[in-house]
């Protein structure tokens, strides 16, 4: 790899390292999500570090060349990123369903109560 591509791969998986921790300290992004993030650009970093371990990668997986073994890692990159949010949306859908019957069931019992006077009419009926 040309020195001026490892230079500019180098500063781009610091940045994306440093970037990603700089969120999680400001709480902009949840740990949970930071975890593939960082995992991502750390091994970035070791992949340009150690481009001859990128180079049997690519023969691994019987790519013709190395930026063809990285497209296929930034696809593989974004599939669990969709999973990951996929999983995080279904927990909170349930999360919304029990929270909205939760909320029906209090809207009757204060109805209920409303109805047989056992509720006073406002906040100082104390």
């Amino acid at each position: 790899m040309p020195i001026k591509q490892q230079i500019f791969a180098l500063v781009v998986s610091l940045l994306v390292f440093v970037f990603t921790i700089e969120m999680v300290r400001k709480k902009r992004l949840r740990e949970e999500y930071s975890v593939l993030w960082l995992v991502t650009s750390f091994t970035m970093f070791i992949l340009v570090i150690k481009y001859d371990w990128l180079v049997a990668l690519t023969h691994l997986v019987g790519a013709e060349l190395p930026t063809s073994t990285l497209f296929f890692g930034s696809i593989i990159f974004l599939i669990l990123l969709a999973v990951q949010f996929s999983i995080k949306i279904s927990r909170l859908s349930d999360q919304l369903k029990d929270l909205v019957q939760d909320n029906a069931l209090m809207r009757h019992e204060f109805e209920k109560l409303k109805k047989t006077g056992e509720l006073g009419s406002g906040i100082g009926d104390r």
